[in-house]
């Protein structure tokens, strides 16, 4: 070799074969002396063999029954420490918890708190069951979506936005009669809509009926959902907002202003008749009072003249000749009470001619002067 020729015939620290066999350094190598210290002699580098065994050594003191012993209870702690982790879970006060054996659900639900079970043999499904909301509907204008236009009974096509508030009653039956619950969910609340909205025109969904849409759509997802045993209780389905195609905005707005201004003039009419109603009506009611007071005079005014004609006859009857001249001079009086009179004494001499209608004439006048 070609070492062989400077150094004698030596290894490749130097040393020949029959030499001293040093070692790099200029030494041989170091050989533990009773199990003594792992650094070689003479300022030599650690014997890595010796601090692996003394390793070793230290850790079989730790572990009860030597290493061998030790590591079967490590595994076995650790084992042990994950199946108490994985067994245990908590169930939040909006959840309820469903558990499986073998994959089959148990009865009983899982209330809020901590609780137990054998895992991996059984295992739990954890479920939201407060009021959640599922939004329906493209949310932006600039998307490509064809999500939420729908066709309206007049023709017309509408972006309809709405959401469910819904809330799970069985977390059994919302786990495992349907697949996927949330996606029927807006799968069958998107149908309900667009057959209400079929059905209806575009103004409806504007704003003349929106809440009776409302109510009609909720009632088809809450038949629907419970054909299908899903669990879920529909609370409302709030319609957030309509509003026509890009093109055709503008026509559909000044529709809207015109039928405002058409609503506004139309209460201001109502208002006008109802105030015209209302004095026309008083006006009725005062001469209806007044007829019925008029009739009420009258005939009271019969009565007691029927009355009085009544007692005279009586008293006619008691005494014919009293009652005559009481009658004759009640007449009298009361036809000459308002005329001029002039009595002469009888056997005064009376002029042939005396103008007697003009004796009140000056003092007429001086009256009125």
């Amino acid at each position: 070799m070609p070492w062989s020729n400077q150094n004698g015939g030596g290894g490749p620290w130097g040393g020949g074969g029959g030499g001293n066999n040093q070692g790099p350094w200029g030494q041989g190598p170091n050989r533990p002396r009773g199990g003594g210290g792992g650094g070689g002699g003479n300022g030599g580098p650690p014997d890595l063999e010796d601090i692996l065994r003394r390793s070793q050594d230290r850790l079989k003191g730790f572990m009860p029954g030597g290493f061998n012993g030790g590591a079967v209870a490590v595994v076995f702690l650790a084992v042990l420490a994950f199946l108490a982790f994985e067994s245990i879970y908590t169930v939040q006060p909006d959840e309820r918890g469903v558990e499986l054996r073998f994959g089959k659900p148990k009865e009983e639900l899982s209330m809020p708190g901590l609780h137990f079970h054998l895992w991996p043999f059984e295992t739990v499904e954890i479920v939201k069951v407060t009021e959640q909301q599922q939004n329906i509907g493209a949310r932006s204008s600039a998307t490509n979506s064809n999500a939420g236009w729908m066709l309206t009974g007049d023709q017309n096509i509408v972006n309809v936005q709405f959401s469910v508030l819904f809330t799970v009653t069985d977390p059994r039956a919302y786990l495992f009669n349907v697949e996927a619950p949330a996606q029927t969910l807006q799968q069958v609340a998107d149908s309900a809509m667009r057959e209400v909205v079929g059905r209806r025109p575009a103004q409806d969904i504007f704003r003349d009926a929106r809440e009776g849409m409302s109510t009609q759509v909720r009632d088809i997802i809450q038949g629907t959902m419970d054909r299908y045993g899903a669990g879920i209780a529909i609370n409302a389905v709030p319609i957030e907002d309509a509003a026509p195609p890009r093109e055709v905005a503008d026509a559909f707005e000044e529709v809207q202003r015109a039928e405002q201004d058409e609503d506004r003039i139309v209460e201001e009419a109502n208002r006008y008749a109802n105030q015209k109603l209302g004095g026309a009506r008083g006006q009725a009611a005062q001469v209806r009072e007044e007829a019925s007071a008029y009739r009420d005079q009258t005939v009271n005014e019969a009565q007691g003249e029927a009355q009085r004609f009544v007692s005279i006859y009586d008293q006619y009857v008691n005494a014919p000749d009293v009652t005559r001249e009481r009658i004759f001079i009640e007449t009298m009086e009361n036809v000459l009470k308002n005329s001029n009179k002039v009595i002469i004494e009888q056997g005064q001499n009376v002029v042939p001619y005396l103008p007697l209608n003009e004796i009140n004439r000056p003092a007429a006048a001086q009256g009125g002067n």
